[in-house]
């Protein structure tokens, strides 16, 4: 099991071409579910748990991964599924999500596959909104063609860590208020609960937030209005984006705004459950402004205070 992620590090070149891998794994025989490989610190053979009374009941209990306790999520039972008869391929995927780590109690763990972004769908619409997926795509695999569904683990975390927008005492600049009504801000994110999460949060500053699902629908949209005659730099305060998205990752979507004469002032603030100085390194090389590692409703309304202060300087 070491071996399927020991060479994780030496693949963050594919951020940024926008590709990405994932880690395959069942929490039933027939189906085959992935998260991204970024998001996975490693992968064990399930431990003794010890209880946590009162949990959620999606928390099967505690691991002590080498002396550090990490609580862990039963994944079937998350997403709707019922109890797994048999638990001897039990695995632990512990994860970094929201500067927060936590085990993802699954089935088998197959492998891991090299992917382009464009190969990654978002769920039908005919899904309905409670699903627990962010995409899906299709893969030759043993043998067969097989549906793979991404898991929306935002949603998942949302559903047991109650995660409060409320600001903390003196975040909010009040001489900033009257300036913000009637300013807009595009949000690209292809999780609801996260575009929730930060419209929620900066709807407490009057601004109006418009909401994308992915990175190609955001720069189709851009170069829409480009094309109108738009001046996106002053129409939008600023684009908020995440990292992993079908269709195009934010990583390209900086990269081709910034290639774009008409959009390259627009000011992007990269939103990601993705942490760690990779995602500096990344930053830097594609041209974001501002990076944030979700979800943390002060920094969010910081940024956005920060950069209206620079507008209103000129």
């Amino acid at each position: 099991m070491a071996k399927l992620l020991e060479t994780v590090d030496s693949r963050t070149q594919l951020v940024g071409e926008n590709r990405l891998e994932l880690l395959l794994f069942r929490i039933h025989s027939s189906q085959l579910f992935a998260i991204n490989v970024f998001k996975v610190k490693e992968v064990v053979k399930l431990p003794p748990l010890s209880a946590m009374p009162g949990a959620h009941p999606s928390i099967s209990g505690v691991a002590n991964i080498r002396g550090v306790s990490i609580p862990v999520i039963n994944l079937r039972r998350a997403i709707g599924f019922g109890a797994a008869a048999d638990e001897s391929e039990a695995n632990l995927i512990i994860t970094e999500y929201n500067r927060s780590v936590q085990g993802f109690l699954v089935g088998k763990v197959e492998h891991i596959v090299n992917m382009t972004w464009s190969d990654i769908m978002p769920p039908p619409k005919t899904a309905g909104r409670n699903n627990y997926l962010t995409a899906i795509t299709r893969l030759e695999y043993q043998g067969a063609t097989h549906l793979v569904s991404i898991i929306d683990v935002e949603k998942v975390l949302a559903e047991i860590i109650h995660y409060d927008v409320r600001l903390s005492e003196g975040v909010l600049d009040e001489s900033l208020l009257p300036q913000m009504p009637g300013r807009k801000l595009l949000v690209v994110d292809d999780s609801a609960t996260a575009r929730r999460q930060v419209k929620e949060t900066l709807g407490q500053l009057g601004l109006e937030i418009m909401e994308v699902c992915d990175g190609l629908q955001a720069l189709e949209l851009l170069k829409s209005w480009a094309d109108d005659g738009v001046k996106v730099s002053d129409a939008l305060l600023m684009m908020i984006t995440d990292a992993e998205m079908p269709e195009m990752d934010g990583y390209k979507l900086t990269h081709e705004v910034r290639s774009d004469p008409r959009l390259k002032d627009l000011y992007i603030t990269l939103n990601t459950s993705l942490s760690g100085s990779f995602n500096h390194a990344m930053v830097e090389k594609v041209g974001c402004d501002q990076f944030i590692s979700k979800f943390q409703p002060d920094k969010l309304v910081e940024v956005v205070q920060e950069r209206l202060r620079e507008l209103l300087k000129h």
